[in-house]
């Protein structure tokens, strides 16, 4: 560490204690247990360095992929005009040199926190961390004190935002696709969750939550899939539920045997089979693996939401190695260039779609 002086330098070493060979602490901090100036310098840079700091929405990340635009003139010609400090982060400010307005260049406007904040939430939800989880972790890492209720509800509320963006692209996907259905927990009953998947693309079609297996509640998940696609499979795969059948039959006019103009309907497969329902079977595990920590919904209606808006980020932000990294959405041909991070970079489109709507 170098002196106050500038011209003297002294070795500082820390192994079991701190020790310092200017004279200083030689001949007085050593004795009374101090410390002196040049280790605690040394100290106060350790800590500088290893302290994890808040990321801010940084404008070269934008501009990377999409341009800086005035928020109200739409112009361009846009400047950096310091910060907006608050409790938990300071966020870049920008002036737009035509009209005079200055802003902040966030997509999340009246919150605790930032985008990034936002999206890091989701992301920890959607893999499986609880809403203590999460809240333990913004406090460790960023001092910031949030709810749990406040978490999970900036989770629903942009996961819907995303969801309603997204229902406006159609997948283009292959002449294979499965059904089937797994149970959840509903307040304090078991409810049936039924997805449809696309064999070639893995990405997941429709959900629906019903009470029973009924055939009206077989076909609703069919008519969902429908409003999708507007298009019918090749074929179609079930294992042995009967209700499948007859719900097939009237909305897709399926047969069971070889019929050039029908979709085919291959019932009864098994795990070992040549043609099976393992592909869907994985995407249940994958939800399993989000549902566990839950330990059930709060009711019908919560049980539908989170399983639509897991599938968002199935088919748009979580990569399929089977797809050679690819997104479900990727590869049915919706390119969104969600580059980087996919959350920010698809709440960012999200958001400006719904102001522009």
């Amino acid at each position: 560490m170098p002196s106050s002086n500038g011209k003297d330098k002294y070795r500082v070493i820390h192994l079991d204690s701190w020790s310092c060979a200017c004279p200083d602490f030689v001949s007085r901090c050593r004795e009374l247990g101090l410390h002196c100036k040049h280790i605690k310098a040394l100290q106060q840079f350790l800590k500088l360095r290893s302290a994890v700091e808040i990321e801010d929405f940084d404008v070269n990340e934008v501009t990377a992929h999409d341009k800086l635009i005035c928020p109200f003139c739409k112009s361009e010609k846009i400047t950096k005009q310091g910060f907006r400090k608050n409790k938990s982060s300071a966020k870049q400010k920008y002036k737009c040199e035509t009209c005079q307005k200055s802003f902040v260049n966030e997509p999340i406007k009246y919150i605790k926190g930032d985008a990034k904040m936002v999206c890091l939430a989701m992301d920890c939800y959607y893999k499986g961390l609880s809403l203590r989880d999460i809240k333990d972790m913004f406090k460790q890492f960023y001092s910031l004190d949030l709810h749990h209720e406040t978490i999970r509800r900036w989770i629903n509320r942009f996961t819907e935002i995303m969801d309603r963006y997204t229902e406006k692209f159609k997948p283009q996907l292959g002449n294979r696709w499965h059904i089937d259905e797994q149970m959840v927990k509903s307040g304090k009953e078991w409810r049936y969750c039924w997805d449809m998947i696309d064999s070639k693309t893995r990405f997941l079609i429709a959900n629906n939550v019903t009470k029973g297996r009924s055939i009206k509640e077989a076909k609703e998940v069919l008519q969902k899939a429908k409003k999708t696609t507007h298009r019918k499979p090749r074929i179609i795969v079930t294992d042995g539920l009967q209700t499948y059948k007859k719900a097939l039959v009237k909305e897709y006019g399926t047969t069971t045997g070889r019929h050039l103009s029908k979709p085919l309907h291959l019932h009864n497969v098994g795990v070992r089979d040549i043609v099976n329902n393992n592909i869907l079977e994985r995407y249940h595990n994958e939800f399993r693996e989000f549902d566990k920590v839950r330990r059930g919904f709060k009711n019908d209606k919560t049980t539908q939401q989170w399983s639509e808006n897991f599938r968002v980020y199935h088919n748009f932000i979580k990569p399929n190695v089977s797809l050679g990294g690819l997104t479900p959405a990727e590869a049915s041909n919706i390119h969104l260039g969600l580059v980087g991070n996919r959350w920010l970079r698809l709440l960012e489109r999200s958001v400006r779609d719904q102001n522009e709507c």
